[in-house]
């Protein structure tokens, strides 16, 4: 472990690592569920969805956790997969297996584009004010995730949210859980986000919202044969694909640095110069997830954000990752088991690892506004547009505009000027 994973050097062994990814895990696990209901909806199978997640988020993590040594857990990420499903096969009518064609030519073109270090070049090109405000917009949208999830705040038409219902049910439950996780936290108790999903979890029992496995639960690997390999490449020359293959591109390549660098950064990774290690890697185990994703049967392999509840938890290396992968190979023959932890009882630690992500607002410049106003809208937007995505690009494309109009355009990096064109064509395109 100490040769593969380079435990020392990062200060931390393998107890804590461990944990760490088992509470990447747990914090993420829901997708096993979540991601084959969306594309259910798509008129895809159910059960082969679930174990094309479970082994795509095992691999990609596998490689990530192998060759990048970063403690960061990937599996078909939220948000693409809605956008598989009611853009693409039930908005503009193209089946799923053109949908999953695109995904995988996706895939190719970030292979292509990580070998020529296009990706890597975009990462390197983010201002560090810009980084340390996506951190912390991050920790804002995953709390948001965690209270959402768990039913405190609600969707409102007069007010867009509302507080939702905490004297009863998931909210409740939830409310319990923070405490509790807080009370660890407070004393210091190693494991204590894993604790908090466990205890929280058994609380959830008299209250009616935890439930045994049904009697009778499969607990075999449902077929890949519905959806393996499952291509249609009629279409792959139209408008239409062009739109969704650069939809796909797009939203996934920001979602992905900006989780990178948020995590990385609350989690003391980034070096003297402002660079992830191995972001390369890192970027590589992206790509590969997608493609192997796509030939399995499954939208868009990305990075996770929940990974932060890892870092949190002192999850420094790839072993972080490695446990995590290995939890979702093993969820293919125990998914009655993972799947009975509630949601109710992971957004407590959601909740509370955005107080750890924030922390990185100290650092921020607020005396320059060139600097103040890009990490405020980097901040802002990720939480209130739910997408990291869009948080990047209000605050590079403000960060460059106020500069240039300033007379501060020596400080823009050049390759920042190419990122804020393409930000640019994005919403023209959009």
């Amino acid at each position: 472990m100490e040769k593969l994973f380079k435990l020392k050097e990062h200060g931390t062994s393998v107890k804590v690592e461990v944990l760490a990814g088992l509470t990447t895990f747990m914090t993420m696990a829901y997708i096993l569920i979540v991601n084959p209901l969306i594309l259910a909806d798509a008129g895809m199978d159910f059960g082969a969805v679930f174990t094309a997640t479970a082994l795509s988020a095992g691999i990609a993590t596998l490689v990530m956790a192998l060759f990048a040594n970063l403690p960061f857990a990937l599996a078909p990420g939220m948000g693409l997969n809605a956008f598989f499903a009611y853009t693409v096969v039930l908005g503009m009518g193209y089946t799923w297996e053109f949908a999953l064609t695109a995904v995988f030519l996706e895939g190719i073109i970030f292979l292509i584009l990580t070998a020529f270090n296009v990706r890597e070049a975009i990462v390197n090109s983010i201002p560090p004010t810009i980084k340390k405000a996506i951190s912390v917009g991050i920790g804002l949208f995953i709390a948001f995730i965690g209270l959402a999830n768990a039913g405190i705040i609600v969707a409102n038409s007069g007010t867009l949210i509302s507080l939702g219902e905490v004297t009863k049910g998931p909210g409740l439950l939830a409310v319990i859980g923070i405490i509790i996780t807080g009370v660890f936290l407070v004393f210091k108790v190693r494991g204590a986000l894993l604790l908090g999903i466990v205890a929280t979890t058994i609380i959830g029992f008299p209250m009616g919202i935890t439930h045994l496995p049904a009697a009778g639960s499969s607990w075999a690997p449902p077929s890949l044969a519905p959806i393996f390999f499952k291509f249609d490449f009629s279409h792959i020359f139209s408008v239409d694909m062009l739109i969704i293959l650069f939809t796909f591109l797009f939203v996934d390549m920001f979602d992905t640095v900006g989780t990178l660098i948020g995590v990385s950064t609350k989690a003391g990774l980034i070096d003297k110069d402002g660079n992830i290690p191995k972001v390369k890697a890192a970027l590589f185990a992206d790509a590969i997830g997608t493609t192997i994703g796509a030939c399995l049967g499954t939208s868009t392999v990305t990075t996770y954000v929940e990974s932060a509840s890892g870092v949190a938890e002192g999850g420094k290396t790839g072993l972080t990752a490695f446990t995590a992968a290995i939890l979702f190979l093993i969820a293919l023959f125990l998914s009655p088991l993972f799947l009975m932890v509630p949601s109710a009882a992971t957004a407590p630690v959601l909740i509370l690892v955005g107080l750890f992500m924030i922390s990185p607002i100290k650092e921020i410049d607020f005396n320059d506004y060139t600097e103040a106003i890009p990490a405020f809208l980097t901040i802002i937007m990720m939480p209130l547009a739910y997408s990291i995505a869009e948080g990047i690009m209000f605050g590079m494309l403000s960060f460059v505009i106020l500069k240039v109009l300033t007379g501060k355009a020596k400080e823009v990096h050049p390759v920042t000027y190419i990122v804020g064109l393409l930000f640019l064509l994005r919403y023209i395109v959009k």
